[in-house]
C-alpha cells in the first residue's frame, strides 16, 4: 500500500512529530487540527464557534490539497477543552454539516493550550 504525505501552506504547518494529513487506502487521514490562522501562525481569538469554523477551514484546505473535500468526510474526532462549549461547537458544526454529517466522536482535551478551545481530526474519502 502506498501513502502520500499531504502538505499545504493554506493550513497551519504540522509540528515535526506528525503530518497535516496522510492519503492512503482510498482515504485521507487529517491530523488533529487547531484553530490557527495559517497567515499568522496564532490561535484565533473568539468564541468556540469561531474556533470550530477555523478548524474546519483549515481541514477543508488540507482535504482540497489531497483532492478531497468536507463533503467526503466519513469520520471526525472532536476534542474540546470545556464541556460548557459543547453546545456552541455543535451549533457551528451544523452550519458546515447540515445534512448527512460524518460519524463523530468527542473527547475532552487532555492538555490545556492557552486560548485553544477545540481541535478536530477527520477522515475523508480520497
Amino acid at each position: 500500500m502506498s501513502r502520500t504525505i499531504i502538505v499545504t501552506a493554506a493550513a497551519p504547518a504540522a509540528p515535526p512529530a506528525y503530518s497535516q494529513a496522510v492519503k492512503a487506502a482510498g482515504l485521507v487521514f487529517v491530523s488533529g487540527t487547531a484553530p490557527i490562522d495559517p497567515g499568522t501562525g496564532k490561535i484565533i481569538e473568539g468564541s468556540v464557534q469561531d474556533q470550530v469554523a477555523q478548524c474546519l477551514t483549515n481541514i477543508s484546505a488540507i482535504l482540497a490539497e489531497a483532492g478531497s473535500s468536507l463533503s467526503q468526510a466519513v469520520s471526525a474526532m472532536f476534542i474540546i477543552a470545556d464541556e460548557e462549549d459543547f453546545a456552541g461547537a455543535n451549533e457551528e458544526w451544523l452550519k458546515w454539516f447540515d445534512a448527512d454529517p460524518p460519524a463523530r466522536q468527542g473527547a475532552k482535551m487532555p492538555v490545556r493550550i492557552p486560548g485553544m478551545k477545540v481541535s478536530i481530526a477527520m477522515i475523508a474519502e480520497a
